[in-house]
């Protein structure tokens, strides 16, 4: 933290970190609930929630320049510090440094710029000092699970809310944008894109639809936040924390497609069946099983053991392994997913 003269601003760097492991079909987020350091909320220091205010967020400290070689390795450190966990596969994700993103800042306090990365594990017992959970991360986006269908909460809350903001707009063109948006988002028309996670989340923001959104209190005249839609809508994080976990959401949907990162989520020796039941947890779609298996075939991405599932029920299922070499045989060897139609 430092500041460069009476009319500087003063900016802290933090590092955030979305750590994903997927158990039993289904994706979890590891969360954190204390957290003592300077850039930690008071209620995150144990002090009173001020109105909807939430402790739960991604693990987060600030980068000490003295304590920390890298920005990665001081990553590393909070979130062992915080949870127990030690980080395998981590790569930077975006960095974040909006205006008022820690409400604090507009008392007088720091612009806190916080450097995000995605890690993805196995999910393991914790411990340290944080009071860490593993969180399904559907929990917190629950129209971007369609493993079951289009998600009730979509017609019943989403589209209602949402097509009355188009409404509400001051001008025609106002109106348009906003109704292009929503279609864009949410439509029943328009292909559902798996990696517009980021969109949707920013868009039932602004037409103030989570509980999040009151944080804008700190500017000019803001909309009072729709509280009974908020209880719908996943469970709220501290200061900008959802942001960010849907950044993450959209760039490990979208590396699925040419990025064989599935498989760091995987032991090292899986049937084909849970091969598939990682990718549908992580892009929250069914996949056409046969199809699914003949991308993977026509890929190279996968070999077979020589062994077979040990489970004592039924036929035992073969076991396979992930084909390294493919790194070096292709450009982009990802799983592929194939395109969700709206409805369908």
């Amino acid at each position: 933290m430092g500041s460069g003269g009476m009319a500087a601003q003063q900016t802290a760097l933090g590092l955030s970190a979305v750590t994903v492991a997927v158990t039993n079909e289904v994706p979890r987020v590891l969360a954190v609930r204390r957290m003592t350091h300077e850039l930690a909320t008071p209620v995150q220091r144990g002090g009173l929630p001020v109105g909807g205010e939430s402790a739960l967020a991604l693990p987060f400290g600030p980068f000490q320049p003295e304590r920390h070689r890298t920005l990665e390795l001081g990553l590393r450190l909070w979130v062992e510090e915080l949870t127990g966990l030690k980080l395998r596969y981590v790569e930077q994700l975006y960095t974040f440094g909006d205006r008022f993103r820690d409400p604090r800042e507009a008392a007088g306090g720091p612009r806190v710029v916080s450097v995000g990365y995605l890690a993805l594990v196995h999910e393991a017992p914790l411990t340290g000092t944080g009071e860490a959970e593993w969180c399904d991360w559907y929990d917190f986006f629950p129209w971007e699970d369609w493993r079951k269908g289009r998600p009730p909460v979509i017609e019943g809350i989403v589209r209602p809310r949402l097509d009355a903001w188009v409404f509400q707009a001051a001008d025609d063109w106002e109106r348009r944008a906003r109704a292009g948006r929503v279609a864009q988002c949410f439509g029943v028309d328009e292909q559902w894109d798996i990696e517009r996670t980021l969109d949707r989340y920013e868009l039932l923001y602004e037409a103030r639809l989570i509980p999040e959104a009151a944080q804008d209190g700190c500017l000019a005249d803001p909309q009072p936040v729709d509280e009974e839609a908020a209880r719908f809508l996943g469970r709220p994080m501290a200061l900008d924390n959802r942001r960010i976990l849907a950044t993450a959401m959209g760039r490990l949907r979208g590396k699925l497609r040419y990025r064989p990162l599935v498989f760091d989520l995987l032991p090292p020796s899986f049937t084909l069946l849970q091969l598939q039941r990682v990718v549908e947890a992580l892009s929250g779609k069914r996949l056409h099983k046969q199809n699914f298996r003949r991308l993977l075939q026509a890929g190279g991405l996968v070999e077979p053991t020589g062994q077979l599932e040990a489970t004592g029920r039924g036929r035992p299922a073969e076991l396979f392994r992930f084909r390294r070499e493919v790194l070096h045989e292709r450009v982009a060897p990802g799983v592929g997913i194939p395109t969700v139609r709206v409805g369908g």
